[in-house]
Order: C-alpha cells, then sequence, then structure tokens
C-alpha cells in the first residue's frame, strides 16, 4: 500500500475496482479445474495475473493521467501474457480456452475505456499468440489468417466503441458544467439583485426620519384647510367668498400632490431592477436621484446642481444609476451632519470630456481621511454606525457604475471636501456589462 493511500484511508473509483478484480481473476481456478484438472500452473498464472493487478491498483496514482496510462499498459500486458500462458496450459489451440481469444480485449475495452493504445496492445499479443498456437499445431494458414483477423477485428470494435464512449461521456461531462455555469451565473444575477434591493431599503430606512416630516409639512396643512373648509360651508350665513374657496382647494390639492409624489418617488426607487440598460438623459436621472435626497438634506446643506441640458445620454439602467447618486449624496449629508458646520453645501456638477460624460459629487465636509481612502470601496467596509452604515453602498456603487461600462473614483477636493467622480462612455458607444 502506498503511505498516501494509507495515511488517508481513501480508495479511488479505479482502485476499489481492481482491488475487487485481483481475487476475481484468482477464484477462476475453478473453471481451469473443470477445463483441464488440478495443476500447479494454471495456479501459478492465475496467482501472478491477480498480484499484477493488485500490486499495480495500490502503486497507481489517480490524479495523473502519466500514471493511469502506464499502470493501465502494464495490467493489459501482463493480463494478455498470462491468459497466452492459461491457453497453452489448457491444451493451446485445441483447449477450452483457445476460443475466447477474442473476448480478451474486447472485457479490457469495457474495463478501460478511457485509453485505448492499452487495448490494442493486448489485441496484438492476442493475435500473435492465436496465430502462433495454430501454425505449431501445423493448422493451415488460412486458418491462421482467419482466427487473427477475427481477433484484430473485435480489438478494432471493442477500440472504437471505448472511443464513442468516451466522446459521449466528455459531451455529457461538457453538458453537465455548462449546466452548472448557467446555474451559477443565474444565481449570482438573483443574489445581486437581492443585494441592490436591500441597499435600496436601507438608504430609505435612514431617510425615513426626513421622509416622514417632509410629509407632515402637506398633511398638516391639507388638515388645516379640510377644518377651515368645514367651518365655512357649514356656516350661516357663509363669510368666505368663492374665490377664497377656490385658492383653499388649490392649496389642498397641491399638498396631496406632494404627499402622492413622495410616495411615488420612494415606490419607484425601492422596486428590484429588471430593466435592460437604455439611453438615459444625465438630466433626468440626477432629477430622480435628487426629489428623494432633498429629503435628506433640506435641514444639513443647500443642494445645488448643474447639469446641462445638452448633456449627452448614458447607457445605464436608470434606476440602478439614480440609486448610485442617491448613496453618494446621503453620505455627503451623513458627513456634513457629523461635522455640524453652517454653509454646508453638496454640489452636482456635469460635464463632457471628449467621448466621456462626468458626474461629480462634491460636497464641502472634512473630506476622506488617509487611511480610509484606499479602503473606501471595500465591501462592509465602514465608518458610520451600526444603525446608520452597512458598508456595501459605495462598494455596491462602484459595481453597478462600472456594470454601465463606467468608473467610480474617490478623491479629496484641494479646496477641502470630498469628491466622488463618475465617468461613463456616452451612450451608444459601449457594451453594457451583463
Amino acid at each position: 500500500m502506498t503511505p498516501e493511500v494509507a495515511a488517508s484511508g481513501e480508495w479511488g473509483p479505479r482502485r476499489k475496482m481492481l482491488l475487487w478484480l485481483a481475487p476475481a481473476l484468482l477464484s477462476q481456478y475453478v473453471l481451469d479445474v473443470l477445463a483441464v484438472g488440478p495443476g500447479l500452473p494454471a495456479l501459478v498464472l492465475r496467482v501472478v495475473w491477480a498480484l499484477c493487478v493488485a500490486l499495480s491498483a495500490l502503486r497507481m496514482d489517480e490524479h495523473s493521467a502519466s500514471s493511469m496510462r502506464l499502470h493501465t499498459t502494464f495490467q493489459c500486458v501482463a493480463g494478455s501474457l498470462c491468459f497466452i500462458g492459461l491457453v497453452l496450459v489448457a491444451g493451446g489451440s485445441d483447449g477450452a480456452y483457445f476460443h475466447l481469444f477474442p473476448c480478451l480485449p474486447l472485457i479490457l475495452c469495457l474495463i478501460y475505456p478511457q485509453d485505448t493504445l492499452p487495448v490494442m496492445l493486448s489485441g496484438a499479443l492476442c493475435s500473435a499468440g492465436a496465430g502462433g498456437m495454430l501454425w505449431m499445431a501445423g493448422r493451415p494458414m488460412s486458418q491462421v489468417l482467419l482466427w487473427v483477423g477475427i481477433v484484430v477485428t473485435v480489438t478494432l470494435v471493442g477500440a472504437y466503441g471505448a472511443s464513442e464512449f468516451r466522446k459521449a461521456q466528455r459531451a455529457e461531462n461538457e453538458g453537465r458544467l455548462e449546466r452548472a455555469r448557467r446555474e451559477a451565473l443565474e444565481s449570482l444575477a438573483i443574489s445581486e439583485r437581492r443585494r441592490a434591493h436591500s441597499e435600496k431599503l436601507a438608504t430609505i430606512g435612514q431617510l425615513a426620519a426626513s421622509v416622514m416630516h417632509e410629509i407632515n409639512n402637506p398633511v398638516a396643512f391639507i388638515g388645516a384647510n379640510l377644518d377651515y373648509l368645514e367651518r365655512e360651508v357649514l356656516a350661516e350665513p357663509r363669510r368666505a367668498s368663492r374665490e377664497e374657496l377656490a385658492e383653499v382647494f388649490r392649496e389642498t390639492r397641491t399638498g396631496v400632490e406632494r404627499v402622492r409624489q413622495i410616495i411615488g418617488d420612494l415606490r419607484g426607487f425601492s422596486r428590484m431592477d429588471t430593466e435592460e440598460p437604455t439611453e438615459c438623459a444625465v438630466a433626468d436621472v440626477v432629477s430622480d436621484a435628487v426629489r428623494i435626497a432633498r429629503l435628506r438634506l433640506q435641514h444639513v446643506a443647500r443642494l445645488e446642481v448643474d447639469i446641462p441640458e445638452d448633456l449627452p445620454p448614458v447607457l445605464a439602467v436608470r434606476r440602478r444609476l439614480a440609486q448610485v447618486l442617491l448613496n453618494l449624496l446621503v453620505n455627503a449629508g451623513d458627513a456634513l451632519e457629523a461635522r455640524g458646520r453652517e454653509g454646508s453645501e453638496v454640489r452636482i456638477i456635469g460635464v463632457c470630456e471628449g467621448a466621456r460624460v462626468v458626474l461629480r459629487v462634491e460636497d464641502n465636509g472634512p473630506g476622506f481621511p488617509p487611511h480610509v481612502l484606499p479602503r473606501l470601496f471595500e465591501t462592509f467596509f465602514t465608518t458610520k454606525g451600526p444603525e446608520k452604515g452597512t458598508g456595501l453602498g459605495l462598494a455596491l456603487s462602484r459595481e453597478l457604475v462600472e456594470q454601465c461600462g463606467g468608473s467610480l473614483v474617490a478623491e479629496n477636493r484641494e479646496e477641502g471636501g470630498a469628491r466622488l467622480r463618475l465617468e461613463f462612455p456616452v451612450g451608444g458607444s459601449v457594451k453594457v456589462a451583463s
């Protein structure tokens, strides 16, 4: 037993098969007794054949192709020579085993379908042994050639069958790998969508207080207007004019529209993305993100947007790009709020530089500490507390931008503050990553 096998106690499928084959060969001595009677030569040949198979199995390395081929060749050659010896012991061309010469290469093809050369060597030895015995017995040359042809033909048919089996097995393995690859890609895509959705919900959770405050304002004056209308409509005599009532109705409708717009923005933003990338107007995407970001920034910093209307479109999923911008704006608001200084500003600037559209999200906060900047886009790395940061926002933002063929880098402004720079190829000039 090899040291590796002894240490591990594990047996590969090929080794197990051969170790079962060795005693099976030895047990066939019962057939020798029935064919020619008890005899030491037949027993010696059986023992040698079984030992060759067993020792080769123990020395074989199933992880090495060269070792497998060497031991397979040895087993086929040793088995063929032992079988030829058994045929001679059993009476040569007139014995009971002579007609089994064509069967040995065929059996070896079934046992060793992975390699054709050892089986061909066995066929050559068997055809030579059968032809030699017939020639030595004085049989006609036609009979000699007939038996040689039969053994060679059976060997070639067996080798062809083994070759087709290998092709079918290879095709099946490739199909299995392809199915596994497709399933892995589908699982990865589902996981990516869920991760993006979780980050969206986390961002909305951070905005919850601002959202409630923003909705409470229009709801408050809607309630006040309804109280006023109730008093005036039910009062006798009616004091308010039609113009005053119409103005109250308009204000109430404006408040309802404001609440509806906030809820619609949040619902659309939190919906999981299934859209395909399309050409998006940068100004529209920024507008989507800014409407929600103002809920967070209105009591923290002044938000300025400088996006030219004629900025070229970019190829992206609109909701994903809006999510990236919202993540960056919320991060800027958190940094400015932690600093707590008057005059805080956040800016979104869009420019076209050659065939690239550049968006810069800047603030005049403390900027990025030198030890944080290299790790900023690492997954689960965050400098915020557990109630605010998940460590996924910037890492996910970079992934989403790169899927659009763009890039996202962070840097500190020379005049102070942080800058996130997004670059995208102009729409239609890039192939979006799937």
